[in-house]
């Protein structure tokens, strides 16, 4: 699952399309999530959900980038991109949000600064 990112040369993790997860994910690296999760995903680095992904829990990152569909709540100490064909169906507390248009959001949106 683990992969070597080429511009930073740090590894991260993935999973793959037509792979699902039930259960929690917590990751110290980055992760991509193209396949399902069925639980929550706890991420020390960046969260990205493709265009494919799809998340049915909680997720608390430093930084996301949602092209998939999230249902459950995100908590992101740094910067959510909610990218126009993402669908998030839950709660929001974040210090940076940046939606582009056709984005779907149902849900309320906390901001605030976290302690590092």
């Amino acid at each position: 699952m683990a992969k070597e990112n080429q511009s930073t040369g740090m590894a991260h993790s993935a999973l793959a399309v037509e792979t699902t997860i039930t259960g929690n994910i917590s990751a110290i690296t980055d992760i991509r999530i193209d396949g399902i999760l069925k639980g929550n995903l706890d991420c020390q680095g960046k969260v990205v959900i493709g265009e494919k992904g799809r998340v049915q829990g909680d997720i608390k990152a430093v930084n996301a980038e949602i092209m998939g569909s999230v249902c459950g709540n995100i908590t992101v100490a740094e910067t959510l991109v909610l990218k126009s064909s993402s669908l998030l169906e839950g709660d929001i507390t974040v210090s940076t949000l940046v939606i582009e248009p056709n984005a779907q959001l149902n849900g309320q949106c906390s901001m605030r600064t976290f302690q590092k």
